[in-house]
């Protein structure tokens, strides 16, 4: 069985917290334990925090980013994909991962976020992260309900939640 793969999306570096930067980092660090991959942006704030996270703790981590040239990416990221897309690139991050696991974020987020819930995806946001993912905690994007953002107390049950919802996809096959 292949490694579940998992994306964390949320602040870039402009905007992204305290708060949400020290849970990020946890996140990642949660997604090597549990020997999966990371994907993310591949830039800064949230993604290159929970990058740094995952390389503690030798996970391996894949950035999808919107430039044409690797140097854009974080350190931390071990395969760089350079779309040349912008931000179209944010469909790609939420269709390469098994599920989603939101740390604040604006509306970037948001469009990851539309993109996991249209293909149903599971979707997680972590407790205290603020902004528009834990806006949407809880609840469905729209009226369909195809999907809600399910709230996690801590970086653990984030990353055990995707896990679980993956190994219960598979049963269905």
């Amino acid at each position: 069985m292949r490694k579940s793969q998992i994306a964390v999306i949320g602040y870039n570096k402009e905007n992204c917290t305290d708060e949400a930067r020290n849970l990020a980092l946890q996140v990642g660090r949660e997604i090597a334990r549990s020997g999966s991959v990371l994907i993310c942006g591949g830039l800064g704030g949230v993604m290159e925090a929970a990058c740094k996270g995952a390389k503690e703790n030798n996970g391996l981590t894949i950035g999808i980013i919107p430039q044409q040239d690797s140097s854009f990416a974080n350190e931390f990221c071990d395969i760089v994909v350079c779309t040349g897309m912008g931000f179209a690139r944010d469909l790609m991050v939420a269709t390469s991962a098994d599920g989603i696991i939101a740390v604040g974020g604006g509306v970037g987020t948001l469009i990851e976020l539309a993109v996991g819930y249209m293909i149903k995806k599971t979707m997680v946001v972590v407790s205290g992260s603020g902004g528009v993912s834990e806006m949407y905690a809880g609840r469905f994007l729209d009226d369909r309900r195809l999907t809600p953002l399910i709230l996690a107390n801590d970086p653990y049950s984030a990353v055990q939640l995707i896990i679980d919802g993956r190994k219960n996809d598979c049963q269905g096959l």
